[in-house]
């Protein structure tokens, strides 16, 4: 094809336009990959209102992509074969060279090359990407399922497993939407006892059917920390909701040496004091998402286990509306977008 269709946004805040492009040549350490499927993601906001510093407009966003490599950058030596089935989420490559990089924590390299922010991302029919930054689908994994296990379930999945619980101990998933239906099924899968917390008595069942052991509704007058005590204590809280007030309230809930495990954005402060954390010994902790090849654990974890997101997909003609869905939050999952 000598063109192709992406979704772009003109201006700070403005609509989502379809235009064509004349299709980009990957240069050296580059791929471009055909895009079958990008999810959409809270975070996009942050690009298409730029509110991140460096974001440049027109903005094609979208860093939850699944696709096919559709040709190689020349003189890029890797094993990536054309038409291999490929993901790229938040984690767009590093850079390499900056002390972090150089201690092989590339997933807060500070020149992080995030899609939709250092290029364009997956809002489009095709992507040129680093190859550092490609993750291998499994064939059993749909694109419109790998796409937001790429940022969603990476995010979660290596939240949990980089904490220090064990099987067997008692693990809560605040939230229960587009990130912590995903927790929860992956807390199950690895083996602990798992705690579903939202709000409302009617999500209930939803939560047994994700598999959570336990439910706690946060809109009762016992308090959220009061119910985790009851179970023996969390060793680690999950928190997935973008709320600060509802993070907080977890906090006494943690066991001794108990972790909480921060993936909600808030802009909000956290309102814990240092005798909540001293006496017991809790940590709190900021999780980011995963390298390339987190993510490619995290799609083989889900191929394994059966775990799939819960989505909601659009053709890429109709990004508009599928953004302001998320946006809005009618959509209580994940909005999807595909090319074919």
């Amino acid at each position: 094809m000598s063109s192709y269709r992406v979704a772009q946004v003109a201006a700070t805040g403005g609509p989502f336009e379809i235009v064509e492009r004349e299709v980009p040549q990957p240069g050296p350490g580059h791929v471009r990959v055909a895009v079958d499927a990008c999810g959409i993601c809270h975070s996009d906001a942050l690009f298409v209102d730029a509110m991140l510093p460096g974001v440049r407009f027109p903005l094609v966003p979208g860093h939850e992509i699944a696709g096919r490599i559709e040709e190689l950058g020349e003189g890029t030596h890797s094993d990536w074969r054309l038409g291999d089935r490929v993901a790229i989420g938040w984690f767009g490559g590093s850079c390499h060279h900056c002390t972090p990089c150089r201690q092989g924590d590339f997933i807060v390299c500070p020149n992080l090359k995030v899609p939709g922010w250092a290029y364009d991302g997956g809002f489009a029919e095709t992507v040129v990407v680093p190859t550092d930054a490609l993750a291998r689908i499994p064939d059993s994994l749909a694109p419109t399922d790998a796409a937001p296990i790429a940022c969603a379930g990476v995010t979660t999945y290596n939240g949990l497993r980089r904490s220090s619980a064990q099987p067997g101990d008692l693990v809560a998933v605040l939230g229960i939407g587009g990130l912590g239906h995903l927790g929860v099924r992956y807390a199950v899968a690895m083996g602990f006892e798992t705690v579903a917390i939202a709000r409302g008595a009617d999500k209930a069942d939803f939560a047994k059917q994700l598999g959570a052991h336990h439910y706690i509704d946060s809109t009762t007058a016992t308090p959220v920390a009061d119910a985790l005590q009851s179970l023996g204590g969390a060793r680690v809280v999950l928190a997935t909701a973008a709320n600060s007030h509802a993070i907080t309230a977890t906090v006494d809930g943690l066991s001794h040496r108990g972790e909480l495990v921060v993936i909600g954005a808030d802009t909000e402060p956290l309102g814990i004091s240092p005798v909540q954390l001293l006496m017991a010994g809790k940590i709190i902790r900021g999780h980011p998402s995963g390298t390339a090849q987190d993510i490619q654990d995290t799609l083989a974890f889900s191929a394994l286990h059966g775990i799939r997101p819960m989505t909601e997909t659009v053709p890429l003609g109709q990004a508009a509306e599928a953004y302001q869905r998320m946006l809005s939050g009618a959509a209580r999952f994940r909005m999807v977008l595909t090319t074919r």
